[in-house]
């Protein structure tokens, strides 16, 4: 069901929709039926109406007609409009269940607007489990979640999975690197963060849970062990050319902001917004853009 195309949007889709409802990622992977996320939920806190409109502009952007009808409230100081309006968006945020809902709907219509089908899309709702916040139970279920494409048999290393937070991580990109380290509650260098992730992950998924599962090689996972997790620089430019090669346009932020101007008409102002940097090392400066149009 979910092919390179449906997981680049459903990934687009989550961090969309998280940045709306105030939840934090930690971690996550898509697979070809189903996906896992491991969010953490904060507590409510009291937005202005700019930041909420911020937060409309955000789920909003591609409905011209109902931001204009949000916007046209807010401007207008109607107050019975403004609280009609403020209790409509904060019933969807800062809420698992309200995450999960708009998630699942978003994707539905764009599922089957684009592969002309209609009706049902997902056969279940969506399962949920508390974890405690503490580091061991955190770090258990973020490694079981990026270990999915291992046990499924897709890879034998988990970062050679870009559709999950840690394949994103190791690939550079920052909002997965921030999660993550957020899981395995490690502060200062992300590498040390993600080496210590590494070691868990291997140490995890070299055992065999099932039959018929897959599972890290051995022999693999003890070299990963006795490296304390660490990856040769020319691994971290693998996992990097590989987010590099799946871009459009790879260069210098001017060289990249000058080719967005030129072709602005191609893939709309949003599309060029907001390029995906890759920094640290040798690559410092470097920038990698992916625009997917109607998407």
């Amino acid at each position: 069901m979910l092919g390179e195309r449906e997981k680049v949007v459903l990934c687009k889709q989550l961090w969309q929709v998280a940045e709306f409802c105030g939840v934090e990622i930690l971690t996550y992977c898509i697979m070809s039926n189903h996906f896992h996320v491991l969010v953490r939920v904060p507590e409510r806190v009291d937005l202005s109406n700019d930041e909420l409109l911020k937060r409309a502009e955000i789920l909003y952007f591609r409905d011209d007609d109902a931001l204009q009808v949000i916007r046209n409230v807010f401007a207008n100081e109607d107050e019975v409009g403004i609280e009609r309006v403020r209790a409509r968006l904060y019933a969807r945020m800062y809420d698992v269940s309200g995450f999960m809902k708009e998630i699942k709907q978003r994707f539905s219509i764009w599922y089957n607007n684009t592969h002309d089908r209609y009706g049902v899309f997902w056969a279940d709702s969506f399962k949920s489990v508390l974890v405690e916040g503490k580091r061991f139970s955190v770090e258990m279920v973020a490694a079981y979640i990026d270990l999915n494409p291992v046990w499924a048999g897709i890879v034998n290393d988990p970062k050679d999975y870009r559709y999950s937070g840690y394949g994103e991580a190791m690939g550079g990109v920052d909002r997965s690197r921030k999660g993550l380290m957020k899981a395995v509650y490690e502060e200062g260098d992300w590498k040390d963060a993600l080496a210590s992730y590494r070691q868990v992950l291997f140490g995890k998924g070299a055992v065999v849970r099932k039959k018929g599962q897959g599972a890290i090689d051995g022999e693999l996972a003890q070299k990963v062990l006795d490296k304390k997790g660490k990856l040769s620089r020319a691994q971290l430019l693998r996992c990097r050319v590989r987010y590099f090669t799946d871009g459009l346009v790879i260069g210098s932020k001017e060289f990249i902001d000058d080719f967005c101007e030129r072709n602005r008409e191609a893939f709309g102002e949003r599309g060029f917004r907001r390029p995906c940097e890759m920094s640290g090392g040798d690559w410092r400066g470097m920038r990698a853009f992916r625009g997917f149009r109607n998407v």
